[in-house]
């Protein structure tokens, strides 16, 4: 779909020098002189770079349209993670840095969505929360509870964050899988 230049919004997609950028940042600038423009910070979906480019609101840029579909995941092997397609049970395998340092919150059964483009996976959403038992923490100390403090503590997956001191070992807590961050106890 085209769309004129300063139509350009942050998180769109666009595909722009023959690659896909979703931007950043856009400031519409109306000099004195010469016509108005937008201003347009984009980065790079594939690889890390960015560029600042100019788009004036005669110009047309394609605008990208990437297809949400829903996978299950199911296992780890080596580096790769293997999900399934819900729909036609295909098998999907991505590299385990693909997902990143967020790949440790995969649960078997876990549903995700992935982002793709003409079938090629560009991204992956993780459920914003997940429940998890604490191996390893500090026994609370008497009269520390009375302070907004927090202490370490292990998480099944080997994953470290801070929690309340009234949390103990083997409890299960709910964890914000995007800030690595306790929420609250587990019902």
């Amino acid at each position: 779909m085209k769309i004129n230049g300063n139509e350009i919004r942050v998180g769109n997609v666009i595909m722009h020098q023959d690659r896909l950028w979703v931007a950043v940042k856009t400031q519409h600038v109306m000099p004195g002189k010469g016509g108005a423009f937008a201003q347009v910070e984009l980065k790079s979906i594939i690889g890390n770079t960015k560029l600042n480019e100019r788009f004036r609101s005669a110009e047309t840029v394609e605008r990208v349209t990437l297809e949400q579909k829903d996978f299950q995941y199911l296992y780890a092997q080596d580096d790769m993670l293997v999900f399934m397609d819900t729909e036609t049970y295909e098998q999907l395998e991505l590299q385990s840095e693909f997902v990143g340092e967020r790949a440790a919150f995969l649960q078997d059964g876990m549903m995700v969505n992935v982002e793709m483009y003409e079938g090629t996976p560009l991204g992956i959403n993780l459920p914003s929360q997940v429940t998890l038992a604490i191996t390893e923490t500090e026994p609370v100390v008497k009269g520390q509870t009375a302070a907004n403090s927090f202490k370490p503590a292990v998480l099944e997956n080997g994953v470290k964050v801070m929690v309340p001191p009234f949390i103990s070992e083997g409890e299960r807590i709910i964890v914000d899988t995007e800030e690595v961050a306790y929420l609250r106890r587990a019902d």
